[in-house]
């Protein structure tokens, strides 16, 4: 029996999960963008009115995942500028992390951002979150810098970021 390519992919990505349905995000999903967001455990969540103008901008991909039911599990949104792209946030519903679906949804977002003409992806992630970590270097992303300080945190102390980059060509 022959199977497509999306087939082969989500078997490649995570082999043992049910199969998760990743889609453009529009405007409409502004509100559950930003409860993910603020589920998402970032020191400052964004608020409904940001992430609608966020995803009205024509330079701002965002992508969600779906996995049996109606609201997304989780989004990706990276800003594009010329040939490169920088991931502004991916967030899972924690309840749903460890699935899969943190892979097939940063595997369509790579994709769309290729279709559309993306060479070099960047994106910064907090030091010591290894989950988040392992999922960028899975796919290719190296450490290029760092940035001391750079997130905040609730106790009011602040974290470094590691600057990642991937190069899509």
């Amino acid at each position: 029996m022959r199977t497509s390519g999306m087939d082969w992919l989500r078997k490649l990505l995570h082999p043992d999960s049910a199969p998760a349905r990743t889609e453009r995000l529009g405007v409409a999903h502004a509100r559950q963008v930003a409860a993910l967001h603020h589920r998402g455990g970032f020191a400052r969540g964004w608020e409904p009115a940001e992430c609608a103008a966020l995803i009205a901008d024509a330079g701002v991909v965002t992508d969600g995942v779906f996995s049996g039911g109606g609201s997304p599990a989780g989004f990706a949104m990276s800003r594009k500028a010329a040939d490169e792209a920088e991931i502004l946030s991916i967030v899972v519903l924690p309840a749903r992390r460890g699935a899969g679906l943190g892979r097939a949804l940063l595997a369509a977002h790579l994709a769309r951002l290729a279709g559309e003409g993306v060479v070099q992806v960047f994106l910064e992630v907090e030091e010591g979150n290894e989950p988040a970590e392992r999922l960028y270097r899975h796919f290719g992303f190296r450490e290029v810098g760092r940035r001391k300080g750079y997130y905040p945190k609730p106790d009011g102390t602040r974290a470094t970021a590691i600057a990642m980059r991937l190069d899509l060509a």
